[in-house]
């Protein structure tokens, strides 16, 4: 036996799409329904455990055999499911392998080393998350049946108790056994079309490198990082009593029903003098700064009630399993574009950030539930609980957090891919960024808080917005207008930006050529350490680290303007499979934001013996023994991979007993 597909179908009462597969496969009441599995590619087996079968042994050892390689759909559910199935069954899983020294929190969950996931696979070629979005887009001959939602509702969640189900709040095979036939069909199906989808990937199998990283990355979601559920207890009750402290002032103010109502809260202003068209963030800030003061305390207490970020403290206490830990937060390669992770469940990468100098002490206060004082000495409640956030997650068993994040790291890679040479002497140099691009900008000194300095804020919004051919629409999109810049200033800023940075304005456009004479000819091109190649229905951008970033059924077609553009299939802006253009400085800001994940992906790899709970964007979190020592950390972590000669990094870091914006 080399390979072992498989496919399993599930009971809890756990809700799987809030909570997450680690919670759901802890609760009391959770059961695997079916286990479909094929060895070798070979006839599809449906093992009836609800009613009785049982998995046959060999089946059994080859689950915890890493010689053999298991694969699934979204891979993680079925390892996870069935380490609780095989724990449940007295199996050791035996982690602690030479080759990989899991830690004490991994320990319940079988050895990711020997799994390879078909959806991950489907994702490095550009390819749907979804089974059935796959099976579609690659036209397979045994799809996945489309009655499955309708039988999982019924057999893998509880049902409401009802007179004609006789109070009965489960769903089992003998309730309808037409049905329960039906599910194992489906079951079968599934195994069938995911055999389906490797057989039509075979041509592009995923590097071992890869799998490398993808363990790397389970590796982190089976250890999780600890929760202080004290805080979030606490919070969320806070959060309740602010809110209806704030309602019921707003009521008295302006005498609604509901001052929560948009619909309501738009007729009092108008009634009062205020015609809005919207009340979102932006559109309420901007009336506070000029409306009347009895109005300007209806919307300043709108806008803290309008604070949903304090959402994320449910989202905790719904993610977060026995041992007060979230689990399974990264998604490896959610963003198929690119690779870079995407977050799940508690959603790390849009936590709001902590400005405030006493963080502990108003920790402190939340933590032992004193709302008085809270109200006493932070007046906007719902912002103080927001900016606290972060502050839940904690190192647990007298460890610490170690932070560390790379510096510029995507304005670093364009300039080294671009060799843009005054860019990386700034880097050389240890200088900052935006006074210099300000300074090259308008051919003057700039200092933070110095001379010209009133430049930098400008240097910065370029930095930001014009780096992947942005021009003045990006700059507003960026926040330039609310940052004080005219709307004459724009055109001249794109300008200013990109005299000074000719070298990539040239990198643009030679990756614009390059691409369109691969499509047009389909021959190999090259430029700038950037490959491109078209090969059956893919256009493949190979990185310098040797990793392929793949377009779907590339074509020519023609831009919004009727320019001439390459079109390829991908998942667009709606959430639906449909044909998008790109353009040179697109494919740019691709490559780069890929390199940049590839480089913080060798730094996960180098660090993986020390314990990562959890990362962000260009930042990792780890959590260890109070005597790890931080600069060790960073210097790590800064080291430039090898197939990257001449890029600059740099790794700076903090040390926390709770994880916050240093």
């Amino acid at each position: 036996m080399k390979t072992l597909s498989i496919d399993i179908e599930t009971f809890s009462s756990v809700n799987l799409q809030k909570c997450g597969v680690y919670k759901y496969a802890e609760s009391e009441d959770f059961e695997i329904l079916l286990f479909g599995y094929a060895v070798d590619g070979g006839t599809v087996q449906v093992v009836d455990l609800a009613c009785g079968e049982k998995i046959p042994a060999e089946i059994i050892n080859a689950l915890t055999d890493d010689a053999v390689i298991k694969t699934a759909y979204n891979a993680t559910f079925e390892r996870v499911c069935l380490s609780r199935y095989l724990s449940d069954m007295g199996v050791s899983l035996d982690p602690f392998h030479d080759n990989h020294p899991l830690s004490q929190e991994c320990a319940r969950f079988l050895n990711p080393a020997s799994w390879h996931c078909t959806m991950i696979w489907a994702a490095t070629l550009g390819l749907p998350l979804s089974l059935e979005g796959v099976g579609a887009v690659l036209g397979l001959e045994k799809q996945k049946l489309t009655e499955g939602k309708s039988l999982i509702k019924y057999f893998c969640v509880p049902c409401a108790p009802t007179k004609v189900n006789g109070g009965r709040t489960r769903n089992l095979p003998e309730h309808d056994m037409e049905k329960w036939q039906q599910f194992k069909a489906y079951n079968l199906r599934d195994v069938e079309t995911e055999i389906g989808i490797q057989e039509k990937l075979s041509r592009f199998p995923v590097p071992e490198k890869i799998w490398d990283e993808y363990h790397v990355s389970e590796e982190i979601n089976d250890r999780g990082i600890g929760v202080d559920m004290v805080l979030v207890k606490e919070a969320i009750e806070i959060d309740s009593k602010s809110r209806e402290h704030l309602t019921a002032l707003m009521q008295d103010m302006t005498n609604l029903d509901n001052p929560n109502s948009v619909q309501q809260m738009k007729s009092w202003l108008a009634e009062n003098g205020l015609e809005m068209d919207s009340l979102g963030k932006k559109e309420v800030a901007a009336a506070i700064k000029t409306a009347p003061s009895d109005i300007t305390d209806v919307l300043s207490l709108r806008q803290q009630l309008a604070k949903s970020s304090v959402k994320k403290y449910t989202a905790m206490e719904n993610a977060v399993c026995r041992d007060n830990r979230a689990r399974g937060m990264f998604q490896f390669y959610g963003a198929n574009r690119t690779g870079r992770f995407a977050g799940r469940l508690i959603q790390l990468q849009n936590l709001p950030q902590n400005h405030m100098p006493d963080l502990a002490e108003a920790r402190g206060l939340v933590r032992s539930g004193n709302y008085d004082a809270l109200e006493l000495l932070y007046e906007d409640i719902p912002d103080t609980l927001s900016q606290l956030i972060r502050t839940a997650f904690v190192p647990q068993k007298d460890r610490k957090f170690i932070v560390a994040d790379f510096s510029a790291i995507e304005a670093r890679v364009l300039a080294w891919l671009a060799g843009e040479q005054w860019r990386i002497k700034v880097f050389e140099e240890g200088k900052d960024i935006y006074c210099s691009s300000a300074s090259q900008m308008f051919g003057v000194p700039v200092e933070k808080h110095g001379v010209n300095g009133h430049l930098r804020q400008k240097g910065k919004i370029a930095e930001l917005a014009l780096g992947y051919g942005g021009s003045v629409g990006a700059l507003k999109a960026m926040g330039a207008l609310e940052m004080g810049l005219t709307e004459e200033e724009l055109q001249p800023l794109v300008t200013a930006w990109r005299n000074a940075n000719p070298m990539i304005t040239m990198l643009w456009w030679d990756i614009d050529r390059a691409v369109k004479t691969c499509v047009k000819q389909r021959i190999s091109t090259e430029t700038h350490g950037l490959k491109f190649d078209y090969k059956s229905g893919f256009l493949f951008l190979t990185l310098p680290s040797g990793r392929r970033l793949a377009y779907v059924k590339p074509r020519m077609g023609e831009n919004q303007f009727g320019g001439e553009a390459v079109t390829y299939e991908g998942v667009g802006a709606t959430k639906k499979w449909e044909r998008l253009e790109s353009y040179g400085p697109k494919f740019t800001e691709n490559a780069v934001q890929a390199i940049a994940r590839d480089i913080l992906m060798y730094a996960m790899q180098t660090l993986s013996h020390c314990s990562i709970v959890a990362h962000v964007h260009d930042e990792i979190i780890i959590e260890c023994d109070r005597r790890v020592s931080l600069e060790a950390v960073c210097e790590q972590m800064g080291r430039t991979p090898p197939w990257a000669e001449g890029l600059l990094l740099r790794a700076d870091g903090y040390e926390c007993d709770f994880y916050k914006k240093d």
